[in-house]
């Protein structure tokens, strides 16, 4: 059974049965964030009904993020060939909407709800998140999310998030923490821009956020820059103008590098009479376009090799960063109390003597209280030892807690700073549990057990990799490899490809 109890093995096993039939190279993965839960559970970063498991999505996830006025809705409609979204040039739609495909032959909107209790989306106890930022918010997930379903074969095999436009948003920290949430987990970011306000003051505070966010990350690959409407320039014909002033108002946010498209929507399209002007502007639209699309269309490939990365990455975690910060808040913790015990036992111990002196229990060095000479009270001093020894271990005892408590702040704040997926406070206070000594500097429930499992995990990633590698590539050039390949995995190419995320209602 799954440390975490029933509720979570029932999950793994709901999401075991998906992924067998939609990808088997990615069944074994399951088990090995078993053997992760296994070790954080035995160290105390997980609690509860939880699972490295389910803080990422399963399922090829596409983001789209920008300004109101920059045509995500509409770009969406066109893709998918449904009209799901609403759209205007000014802010239609308030939520965080997740699309995705359903065999229904009719769309459905969901509530917030479906979403923060399904662990297939990404935005799964996403309430919880909502609530530490912003209190009492929690409990309204429903005005921050919804869930669309699409008969649309476009969808199948993925899932869309549109975002809510940006500006005068009075929910603001609450959706800038759901944005940062769904950038950490997407496969492919969409930034749109709206072509027809070039100026840099068309950038609103929370956008430089977004754009800020992504300049520092290790897969700014997963970013594609869009400037949508750019047939509004036609008049003009000065479409690479417009470009370069996004680019220079991008560029004075920090952000240098990154593919730059520039399209609009054939179906809203501001109509250009000059033949040649069109064709020009079409050849680029349909260029860029294009090459969104067949992005948009390989996520799939990506977010298998995104999850065993997750998982090397969890387990790299836990060795390397969570230990030593367990480790070295330990070491901090055990000299507060050290210190402590110190200072308070020895104002206890001295307290004790100059009352003794007082009483005149000393003969010059000898201690002869009148009690200690009567055999008839003979078990009087070992009671007197006795409630010195209890008084002693309750001040280590308290002295222990406090100082734990002193540290958990800090930690908190390191941790979230990490960025960690894991609970190191929860190591930290399973670590100094009473009956555990001071003096011992490792976490609780790290050993050689948990190293070396975590070591297995580690290389189980090469494999999976390797899998992948082998299911995707050729170096060889084999024909010989190819034509043994192709009756096996052509069958599983189509099975993936029929296969998607599935909501009927």
């Amino acid at each position: 059974m799954h440390p975490a109890g029933q509720v979570i093995e029932a999950r793994l096993q709901h999401l075991e049965t998906h992924l067998e039939q939609e990808n088997p190279i990615l069944l074994s993965t399951v088990q090995s964030f078993r053997v992760l839960d296994s070790v954080a559970f035995r160290m105390g970063l997980l609690e509860g009904d939880s699972s490295f498991a389910t803080q990422i999505p399963w399922w090829p996830l596409i983001s789209i993020l920008g300004t109101f006025s920059a045509g995500k809705s509409t770009f969406i409609n066109h893709y998918i060939g449904d009209k799901i979204q609403r759209s205007g040039n000014q802010a239609v739609d308030d939520k965080f909407t997740v699309i995705c495909y359903s065999k229904e032959a009719t769309a459905h909107a969901l509530p917030g709800v479906a979403l923060d209790s399904d662990p297939r989306f990404p935005f799964y106890q996403m309430s919880d998140e909502i609530e530490k930022v912003a209190k009492g918010e929690g409990d309204r997930i429903d005005a921050y999310l919804q869930l669309k379903t699409c008969p649309s074969q476009q969808l199948r095999g993925k899932i869309l998030i549109d975002s809510p436009g940006f500006d005068a948003d009075a929910q603001r920290t609450s959706t800038l923490r759901i944005t940062d949430h769904i950038i950490d987990l997407s496969d492919l970011v969409l930034v749109f821009f709206d072509a027809r306000h070039p100026e840099p003051g068309a950038m609103q505070d929370t956008l430089s956020h977004l754009i800020e966010r992504t300049i520092h990350r290790n897969d700014t690959g997963k970013f594609l820059y869009i400037l949508n409407q750019i047939d509004t320039t036609a008049r003009e014909n000065n479409p690479e103008d417009v470009i370069a002033a996004w680019q220079r108002a991008l560029g004075e946010r920090g952000l240098t590098a990154g593919r730059f498209y520039a399209i609009y929507n054939p179906d809203a399209a501001v109509p250009i009479e000059d033949e040649a002007l069109r064709q020009r502007y079409e050849t680029k639209r349909d260029l860029d376009l294009s090459e969104i699309h067949s992005r948009m269309e390989e996520v799939e490939i990506e977010r298998a090799y995104r999850i065993v990365g997750a998982l090397e990455k969890t387990a790299r975690d836990i060795e390397e960063r969570c230990v030593p910060l367990v480790s070295s808040t330990l070491e901090k913790w055990r000299k507060r109390v050290l210190i402590g015990d110190a200072v308070l036992m020895g104002i206890t111990l001295l307290g004790l003597l100059i009352y003794s002196i007082n009483a005149g229990y000393w003969q010059g060095f000898s201690f002869q209280p009148p009690w200690l000479a009567t055999d008839a009270n003979s078990l009087i001093p070992w009671i007197a030892l006795l409630l010195v020894i209890i008084l002693l271990t309750a001040i280590h005892f308290t002295v222990r807690g406090l100082a734990a408590r002193t540290l958990l702040k800090g930690l908190r704040k390191k941790a979230k700073e990490m960025g960690l997926k894991s609970n190191p406070v929860g190591s930290f206070i399973r670590s100094t549990k009473p009956w555990r000594s001071i003096f011992r500097k490792k976490p609780a429930g790290w050993g050689r057990k948990s190293r070396k499992q975590l070591t297995d995990v580690v290389q189980s990633t090469d494999t999976y990799i390797q899998t992948l590698n082998d299911q995707f590539t050729n170096p060889s050039g084999s024909e010989k490899l190819l034509a043994a390949e192709t009756p096996a995995t052509a069958p599983a190419a189509t099975e993936t490809a029929d296969e998607s995320p599935v909501v009927s209602s």
